[in-house]
């Protein structure tokens, strides 16, 4: 079988009051396309429905895809979704969909409709991007923690962490498998890998709503400041061993 245009990953843990919706809108939207397609939902150990829910979806629509994995954090099954995919482009996507699916179109805007950069970070940042209903103390920690990653792992990217990202195929698979980080700071890391193998990166503005309900505690919050400076580490030590694409 040829390989789809677009794979989209989504983690989910304990997500079954919003998969169901969420796979429903992605599906509206890709059926408007022209593109070949699948999704790909990594279930991270969920208690709740959320299998059930992904795996109804399965039945109705084969390029719906659940792979079951045990809880090991949102970096361990973004990697693992993002290596099971088949995609030209991979899609990374929130279950919230708080960045609406009609969106994506704003990351294939270069030549025949297809994406500037190899890796394209949907920003809340970037010139053009709209914030709707962040409480501002949500807003300020997000930017306090974007100054320490560009202080210390990797400077001149506005939004590292907005949980929507696009990877080429040949960008995506020189890069998950060099991932080590399993918690929020994946981000990081793999942009940290991605500029240091060549690839090229860019920000897209996007419309990005709040929604509550996130997964980020207290403790995910202190290891992911953490990690900023495992990645660090990681590369002094030599631990991101990628070939320069030719």
């Amino acid at each position: 079988m040829d390989a789809p245009f677009l794979s989209i990953v989504v983690p989910a843990f304990n997500e079954e009051s919003r998969i169901g919706s969420s796979l429903d809108r992605l599906r509206s939207f890709l059926g408007s396309k022209d593109w070949t397609w699948e999704i790909i939902v990594v279930d991270d150990g969920s208690a709740d429905r959320t299998t059930e829910i992904v795996e109804s979806q399965t039945v109705e629509d084969d390029r719906i895809r659940l792979v079951r994995a045990a809880h090991g954090g949102k970096g361990a099954a973004v990697k693992r979704g993002m290596l099971e995919s088949k995609g030209q482009w991979r899609f990374l996507s929130d279950a919230d969909l708080s960045m609406p699916p009609e969106e994506l179109d704003r990351f294939f805007t270069g030549e025949r409709g297809l994406p500037v950069y190899d890796v394209s970070i949907g920003s809340r940042e970037a010139v053009g991007a709209r914030r709707i209903g962040e409480p501002w103390s949500r807003h300020f920690l997000g930017r306090i923690f974007n100054w320490t990653v560009k202080l210390v792992a990797l400077r001149g990217i506005e939004d590292t962490q907005c949980g929507f990202k696009l990877y080429s195929a040949r960008a995506a698979s020189r890069v998950f498998p060099v991932q080590r980080l399993q918690g929020f700071a994946f981000d990081v890391e793999n942009l940290y890998i991605a500029r240091k193998a060549g690839f090229s990166i860019g920000e897209v503005p996007i419309d990005w709503q709040y929604y509550e309900g996130g997964k980020v505690t207290l403790g995910s919050s202190i290891s992911a400041y953490l990690d900023i400076f495992r990645v660090r580490i990681n590369s002094l030590l030599g631990r991101y061993r990628i070939a320069r694409p030719s």
